[in-house]
């Protein structure tokens, strides 16, 4: 049987790093992954091209468990660190207007080979096609993968949720932490585009435009994003939609009437809606109503405007009854998207739910339940905003798990054996 002091795993980008944390500081570290070929996240991540992070991260940029864990882990390893270990593997990072980064050649291949070279010249030996079978707690944990069975002082369990299978995340992670007496917070698509019912707005497919999407169950507003809106042929997609997915699908257990609404001029903000409206009636009057907002949005997204009103083409803003100006201006500022649901984890780019983060030692991401035991990535029930913050939890969490594993071996060694 196999020794080592540490067995990851999952080889995507928060294994990556929990073993490069670990071997680097002396312990001897085997990832393990099912997959021949590993890192099909970051490879397919933003394009093709790995948006790595954010100029802006904050514990509010992320759901799931509280901000003070989050925070925690965040401030270990936050933005500069991320920065400056990328520089230190090879990968410099381009921050782009949009504030993500990308890694200056363009491609995530780079992120991908980087990682497994500073892996490997750390000395943490990476085992493809090694799906892990079982993991059994003691003395020495006890992994069985391809097998063989290995024996560990710790486990670092980073195999992912259930977003995108294709890649090879397919929840197992989860009822092996349930084994091992952890609670699963319940799961849910997240960054998912969301479904219309009867394919509403299916006419303007590839049309983006800015919208304020907010989420509501009678008066309550349950979360509201600001954003780039895809219109596509079977409801919504965009970095607005796909960042309130997570809240219409979770929020729909417990208030099934919640629906999404629609704001398509997002720069008037709510308080100044009035103002405006006035304004648009005395200078536009003339105009139809597609004609007066045409000047301040798509074409085509100001005809389903006038359409949703139920006025007719040739309705000119000034002559609208008092009814219809108040329909007109609900379409606009209140449209509702009818959404039936989110897209499955086939099209989800992150998970919500997962581990518990109430049985999870923020400062080095071991278990308080299973010692020995440390987990990271989208196992954890955290997940972010759209624009690299998902990328940016794995190395942080990663990182801060691999170097807790390896000062738990360090302990464990020193005081004669794993404590009860």
């Amino acid at each position: 049987m196999r020794s080592v002091d540490i067995v990851v795993a999952g080889a995507g980008a928060a294994g990556l790093v929990a073993g490069i944390a670990a071997a680097e500081r002396g312990s001897s570290v085997v990832i393990l992954d099912s997959r021949a070929k590993i890192g099909a996240k970051i490879l397919a991540a933003g394009g093709g091209r790995c948006n790595v992070t954010n100029e802006y991260v904050a514990p509010s940029c992320f759901n799931g468990g509280p901000e003070r864990f989050t925070g925690r882990v965040l401030r270990a390893f936050g933005l500069d660190a991320t920065l400056r270990f990328f520089e230190s593997i090879g990968v410099p990072l381009a921050l782009e207007e949009s504030g993500k980064y990308f890694p200056a050649s363009n491609t995530g291949r780079t992120v991908l080979d980087a990682l497994v070279t500073a892996a490997s010249q750390a000395g943490a030996v990476i085992r493809t096609g090694a799906a892990v079978q079982g993991i059994e707690p003691g003395a020495r944990w006890k992994v069985a993968a391809g097998g063989e069975a290995t024996e560990a002082k710790a486990v670092v369990l980073c195999t992912g949720g259930l977003a995108m299978p294709a890649s090879g995340s397919t929840g197992d992670g989860y009822p092996w932490l349930a084994r091992l007496g952890h609670t699963i917070v319940p799961t849910s698509p997240a960054l998912s585009p969301l479904i219309a019912r009867r394919a509403a707005h299916a006419e303007l497919s590839g049309l983006t435009m800015p919208a304020r999407l907010s989420l509501r169950a009678g008066a309550d507003e349950l979360a509201a994003f600001d954003g780039s809106f895809l219109f596509t042929h079977t409801g919504y997609s965009g970095p607005a939609a796909l960042n309130i997915s997570r809240h219409v699908a979770r929020w729909r257990w417990e208030r099934p009437e919640a629906d999404v609404f629609a704001s398509f001029l997002p720069a008037v903000a709510a308080p100044d809606e009035d103002a405006f409206w006035r304004s648009l009636l005395a200078s536009e009057g003339r105009k139809t109503a597609a004609g007066a907002l045409g000047a301040r949005m798509p074409r085509r997204a100001a005809e389903m405007i006038a359409a949703e009103a139920g006025l007719g083409a040739g309705a000119r803003i000034g002559s609208l009854s008092r009814e219809e100006s108040a329909r007109l201006r609900a379409a606009l500022f209140e449209c509702r998207l009818r959404i039936s649901s989110v897209a499955g984890y086939g099209k989800a780019e992150a998970t919500a739910g997962g581990a518990s983060l109430d049985e999870i030692e923020p400062a080095t991401m071991m278990s308080r339940i299973a010692p020995g035991l440390f987990v990271a990535g989208e196992l954890c029930d955290v997940d972010g905003w759209l624009g690299g913050y998902n990328f940016q939890w794995a190395w942080s969490s990663g990182t801060v798990a691999g170097r807790g594993a390896s000062a738990y071996c360090r302990r464990t060694k020193s005081a004669g054996g794993p404590r009860a």
